[in-house]
């Protein structure tokens, strides 16, 4: 196989080759290579954020998979992605190396049967097309099974410091996505375009550049119909690691601390008072309806600042065996009112699947205790005065949770409340935070996050990050936050791009699998690179 030739064999008729023999040697640096593709990809992504990568390290991809077998194209998306999530999903390692890994190779699978269809797509004209709807497909696949998905690694999300990312706006992170994946096909088109003019390679080039920079040119206002104040309070925690799971009252103390020094400084007048205050998910990890000392806590900081403060509880029920994984509203004068309880609690961190056959033979996951029981209805919170919206940690990066509740007049802004002292120092509270400023350009809208140890902060409707915490430290920010309720082109669009670009790569692999069956080498008079071989 060739892949340094820029030309293909074409034919109108139906023909059939036979496929060149490779050496050991060549398939193990096509393995080699994929693998390092895989790791330049996971820098992309905090704690490294080297996103200039990405177009290069898909186009690598593409690059060894291209006139490969479908097996071996498998066996290199399976080592393109283990190299990627291994090293991205490296924080699990504080949870067990076990975990870590199983979660990596089960997310790397996906990647393998991109890696089986892109040795098929790549024989079609228009190629590069095909490629990134692939990887829109495949996203979606693995953001939806098994267990509700797992979504963290998109590439769009590596995208948060650059242009691109402005694309969200237009079609929501899946668009990001195609966009990213199409500019760095484009450029190994160019590369491999060996017999084309020099004009057509340098016009795929612009293109690639083009669409790199695109989003530059895209408008993301942040002004509001209106600002609210809002505090921010990072209480900070005792412990790191699974430890700091545990000292449940000691976390609330630190939060009420936290916000009886905020309302020392308004009294003072060195900052303006807040409408309501938003503590981080697992504040109180003792249901305060329940337990008294734990109650006595939030009913004092409620009462010292005046407003009313979103508490982030761990709530019992339904039953002795569920929790519940919730935001408060707690009023001082009325006391706790809405609630919105976790819709997407994670598989084996906040409940166990499977939990009869597999407790007896994995201790650790007693450590897990109550399943937590997933909520039913968004969360829309009404708060002194103000529509906001509400998730809880990890659901910041499912589509469908965020876009209950940042759809146009939905929300004003939106609130993240999460927990992410398991993980200090793993780079895994900064790659949340990316997402979530994606999020912000997606729907236009001003987003708050509060953790009991970082990464807090204040992130402005154009994914600029107004204000942001350190880890382990103890930090409270008053924030005036612009109200909008002006939906975006992706807000209107919803799942819809989304949808379109998948079946778009579902139906050119249907094509690819029915050329390959009858042997048809691929007609490409405009846009095509080596096919390397032929039937397969």
């Amino acid at each position: 196989m060739r892949l340094e030739d820029g030309t293909a064999t074409r034919s109108r008729t139906a023909t059939t080759t036979t496929a060149e023999p490779e050496g050991r040697a060549t398939r193990w640096l096509r393995f080699l290579l994929a693998v390092a593709s895989g790791v330049a990809l996971a820098v992309a992504f905090p704690p490294f954020g080297w996103s200039w990568t990405i177009p290069f390290a898909v186009g690598t991809l593409t690059l060894v998979c291209k006139g490969a077998r479908v097996r071996t194209g498998a066996l290199l998306g399976l080592g393109f992605g283990l190299g990627f999530f291994v090293l991205l999903l490296q924080w699990v390692r504080v949870i067990g190396a076990d975990g870590w890994l199983v979660l990596s190779l089960v997310e790397a699978l996906f990647v393998a049967l991109l890696g089986a269809a892109l040795t098929l797509v790549t024989r079609l004209r228009w190629w590069p097309l095909w490629a990134a709807t692939l990887w829109v497909g495949v996203e979606f696949a693995r953001s939806s099974f098994p267990l509700g998905g797992f979504p963290w690694g998109r590439l769009g999300y590596g995208l948060a410091d650059t242009p691109l990312a402005a694309l969200a706006s237009v079609g929501g992170v899946p668009f990001v996505t195609f966009v990213v994946v199409l500019a760095g096909n484009l450029l190994l088109w160019a590369v491999l375009a060996g017999g084309r003019r020099v004009v057509v390679r340098a016009a795929a080039v612009a293109v690639a550049a083009a669409l790199a920079f695109c989003g530059a040119l895209i408008p993301l206002p942040t002004e509001g119909d209106g600002t609210a104040t809002v505090a921010i309070v990072q209480g900070n925690v005792p412990a790191r690691g699974i430890e700091a799971l545990g000292r449940a009252r000691t976390v609330t103390r630190n939060h009420l601390t936290a916000t009886e020094d905020l309302m020392r400084d308004v009294r003072a007048g060195k900052v303006p008072k807040p409408a309501f205050v938003l503590w981080p998910e697992n504040s109180t990890d003792i249901d305060p309806f329940h337990d008294l000392p734990t109650r006595a806590i939030v009913d004092r900081a409620v009462r010292d600042a005046g407003v009313p403060i979103l508490v982030g509880a761990i709530l019992d029920g339904p039953g002795p065996n569920y929790r519940r994984t919730s935001g408060v509203v707690w009023d001082p004068t009325t006391g706790p009112g809405q609630i919105y309880s976790k819709q997407h609690p994670v598989p084996f961190g906040e409940y166990i699947p499977f939990r009869r056959e597999l407790l007896p033979y994995i201790k650790r996951l007693q450590l897990v205790g109550r399943d937590t029981y997933p909520g039913k209805e968004p969360g829309k919170i009404r708060i002194a005065g103000y529509h906001v919206g509400l998730v809880i940690c990890f659901e910041i990066a499912y589509d469908g949770i965020v876009r209950q509740v940042a759809d146009g007049a939905a929300s004003q802004f939106l609130t993240v409340q999460t927990n992410n002292a398991t993980y200090t120092g793993t780079g895994q509270p900064q790659q949340q935070f990316a997402i979530t400023r994606l999020r912000a350009v997606e729907y236009g809208k001003a987003v708050l996050v509060a953790s009991p140890n970082g990464v807090s902060g204040y992130i402005a409707p154009d994914g600029r990050v107004v204000a942001q915490s350190k880890e382990a430290t103890r930090k409270v920010f008053v924030e005036r936050v612009p109200l909008r309720t002006q939906p975006t082109l992706a807000a209107r669009l919803g799942p819809f791009p989304e949808w379109v670009l998948a079946l778009a790569g579902l139906a050119a692999l249907a094509v690819a699998v029915d050329r390959r069956r009858r042997g048809v080498e691929a007609d490409d008079e405009e846009l095509t690179g080596a096919t390397g071989g032929g039937t397969r």
